[in-house]
Formats: C-alpha cells, sequence, structure tokens
C-alpha cells in the first residue's frame, strides 16, 4: 500500500520527542496495519527500530495510506 506521511508528521519528527523515530519506522508501522481505516485513527504502541515507542494517527484515502501525525512516547 501505498503510504503518505504528511508535512506536519514530517515536522515532528524533527521535535524532541520524536527523536529517533525515522519514516521507516513510520511506513512499517502503518503497512503493519490491517484492513481499512475510513476515518481518522489514532493508532498505539508502535516501536521504532531505536526502541523508541511512538503513535500514529491514519486514515485511508484512494490515492493510498494518509499518516496525519506522529506521537512519540
Amino acid at each position: 500500500m501505498n503510504v503518505i506521511i504528511t508535512e506536519h508528521a514530517r515536522k515532528r519528527l524533527r521535535d524532541y520527542r520524536q527523536d529517533k523515530i525515522t519514516v521507516a519506522d513510520i511506513i512499517a508501522a502503518s503497512n503493519g496495519i490491517p484492513g481499512r481505516i475510513p476515518t481518522a485513527t489514532r493508532f498505539r504502541g508502535f516501536f521504532a527500530k531505536s526502541g523508541r515507542m511512538f503513535d500514529i494517527v491514519a486514515k485511508d484515502i484512494s490515492s493510498g495510506r494518509l499518516v496525519i501525525t506522529v506521537i512519540g512516547k
């Protein structure tokens, strides 16, 4: 599935709270969500390769899966 990461989510990756979370971690997490997501939903408990825990807010659109934001723990 095509994963689209918003500019807002990319900007948040530069914040301290999301430190050591990469775009590859976000793509892997969003591809790991089964089924279809008709409305923006928060998914919790993903781990980056660095070991940092994070949540993502995602929604399915016609061109793929849109990752709206990333929340580091």
